[in-house]
């Protein structure tokens, strides 16, 4: 937001990015965007994101969050639509040090050449203290007028908001879910086990309990009835769905390649999570597609029996 008002302050016009994918989401954006009346483009980038999540060049950070990576995508995606946009530069909110592995001076200039865009991509807030880029220097924009902010403390970012009168902005965390040390593990297991990963497959990742039950077998648990709508609608063709039969519990989704046990296995796990008390035995629906296929009758042990499946 503020780097917006750094360049717009000079008379250009600017045109908003928000790049989209299953791991960050542009609520934020929109309603900061609306708050600035700026105009605002959402761009979905999943899958060529999904190629830098599995094979970072730079690496990852503290959980499977490539960021050096990801910046650089970004730009290059945002270098690509320049002449369709009929734009001249981009620029980014980014602060030299406020991130000590993707915002230090080495991994900027890193993500501007692996960008493709080098002296067309402008930090603003930052510009006094990086080298000259080419719209500084053919004039495009005055140098003088730009910023110099440097480390992770952010107050001289929030003097500026209040100097500018923006009182409602986000928290400093961006939000993306890569980030997340539980959601990380997840994906993980998911990419090692699949090498061709649907949209829906990564939107499940955010909803219940998972389970690794076989090698090309995995389960997931809803925890309350909004998870277990939100799994009984991302289930595909060839999942299969278990529910208790008489009394209240989880959706449960099964997905993979299960053998016989695999299945004996969901249905217990899906006993094991329902009202049903303990030592009793439980009947559990398996349906395929809308289709029901069979019933299981499961005994209820604890649920603790099967922690060493969760993910």
């Amino acid at each position: 937001m503020l780097a917006v008002e750094a360049i717009r302050a000079q008379g250009i016009d600017v045109l908003a990015l928000f790049f989209e994918t299953p791991f960050f989401g542009p609520a934020k954006a929109r309603k900061s965007a609306r708050a600035m009346e700026l105009r605002l483009k959402v761009v979905n980038i999943t899958q060529r994101h999904l190629e830098v999540v599995r094979h970072p060049k730079s690496g990852y950070g503290s959980a499977m969050n490539p960021c050096v990576d990801c910046h650089a995508l970004m730009f290059r995606i945002a270098g690509e639509m320049l002449a369709s946009e009929g734009a001249s530069f981009v620029f980014t909110g980014e602060v030299l040090g406020q991130r000590p592995m993707s915002q230090n001076r080495g991994s900027l200039n890193r993500v501007a050449n692996e960008s493709g865009l080098k002296g067309l991509l402008v930090r603003p807030l930052s510009a006094k203290r990086l080298a000259p880029t080419i719209p500084e220097e053919k004039g495009w924009i005055q140098r003088d007028l730009l910023l110099d902010f440097q480390g992770r403390s952010r107050k001289p970012q929030m003097e500026m908001a209040k100097r500018l009168n923006i009182s409602d902005y986000p928290p400093p965390g961006g939000g993306c879910l890569l980030t997340e040390k539980g959601f990380s593990r997840r994906l993980k297991d998911l990419l090692m086990d699949r090498s061709d990963v649907e949209t829906r497959e990564l939107e499940l990742l955010k909803s219940g309990r998972h389970f690794r039950i076989g090698p090309h077998a995995k389960l997931v648990v809803g925890r309350d009835k909004e998870e277990n709508d939100i799994i009984q609608a991302l289930a595909g063709e060839q999942d299969f769905i278990l529910k208790s039969v008489s009394v209240p519990g989880p959706t449960v989704l099964l997905s993979g390649e299960p053998s016989g046990d695999a299945l004996d296995m969901a249905a217990a796990i899906t006993a094991a999570y329902s009202d049903t008390v303990e030592g009793d035995v439980s009947d559990v629906r398996i349906s395929q597609n809308g289709r029901e296929i069979k019933w299981l009758s499961a005994p209820v042990r604890d649920k603790g029996e099967y922690k060493g499946y969760m993910i």
